[in-house]
């Protein structure tokens, strides 16, 4: 206990001492943990191992025993935030894929799409209410329900904290991911489009690698509809400050 301890209070002067080597510490620990992660999720995928959930789980508990603060972590790990801009930009690769699928049932998602956006927003909205956030830490919860990349890039033009809005977009991940395996056994959605749907707007990353779990299909329209929705919410922006502003 004591050998721990004192590792501990080593690695954290020694994080200190140096930014360059904070920085490259907790640069190489992020990556590292989701690494370690997806390899263990490969090996059992249990909901509960989702890389997604557990990367930050592993993250949260390096911190509290390196007694590092945020703005500490951020400084060496901002650069993978930077790469969220050319990871919109890549999502362009599986729209040009699934064209002709977009071309063949573009009414059915268009209206989905819509339907889901303002339900997951209203309900955003409604739960802020109910406990009580206002201001920021409401407008931060609203586009949780659309990938991290395009839900930063919502939060901050309706005034939310970006970096907030992620943690949202984590557990409503995990949390529609498990779920929407439960939906699945209860209601007869016997349709690929339907399945995928399920996933891809319910919960969007996380959800896009259960459905490709349940088929090949499903995954990939469950990838095409997180990206939809996230290019809807984002396009949309503008006209939520003014509504929300209404609102209060």
């Amino acid at each position: 206990m004591n050998l721990g301890m004192n590792v501990a209070l080593s690695m954290e002067a020694l994080l200190r001492s140096d930014p360059l080597v904070g920085a490259a510490f907790w640069s190489a620990a992020t990556v590292g943990f989701y690494l370690l992660a997806k390899a263990v999720y490969r090996r059992w995928p249990r909901w509960w191992l989702l890389p997604l959930g557990s990367t930050p789980a592993l993250l949260i508990i390096a911190v509290l025993l390196l007694d590092t603060s945020y703005s500490e972590y951020i400084r060496g790990t901002h650069w993978l935030v930077a790469l969220l801009g050319p990871a919109v930009v890549a999502f362009a690769v599986p729209i040009y894929q699934r064209r002709a699928l977009i071309r063949r049932h573009w009414p059915l998602l268009a209206f989905g799409m819509v339907v889901g956006s303002a339900t997951a927003v209203a309900s955003s909205w409604g739960f802020a209410t109910l406990l009580g956030l206002d201001g920021a830490l409401r407008l931060s919860l609203l586009p949780r329900s659309i990938s991290t990349p395009f839900a930063m890039t919502v939060s901050s033009e309706i005034g939310g904290i970006p970096d907030l809005t992620a943690v949202f977009v984590v557990m409503t991940g995990v949390l529609g991911a498990v779920l929407g395996e439960v939906v699945l056994a209860w209601l007869p959605l016997r349709s690929t489009i339907a399945r995928g749907s399920l996933f891809g707007m319910g919960a969007h990353g996380a959800g896009t690698a259960r459905a490709y779990e349940v088929g090949a299909e499903e995954g990939a329209i469950a990838g095409l509809v997180m990206v939809l929705v996230g290019l809807l919410n984002v396009l949309l922006a503008p006209l939520m400050v003014i509504a929300f502003a209404r609102l209060g």
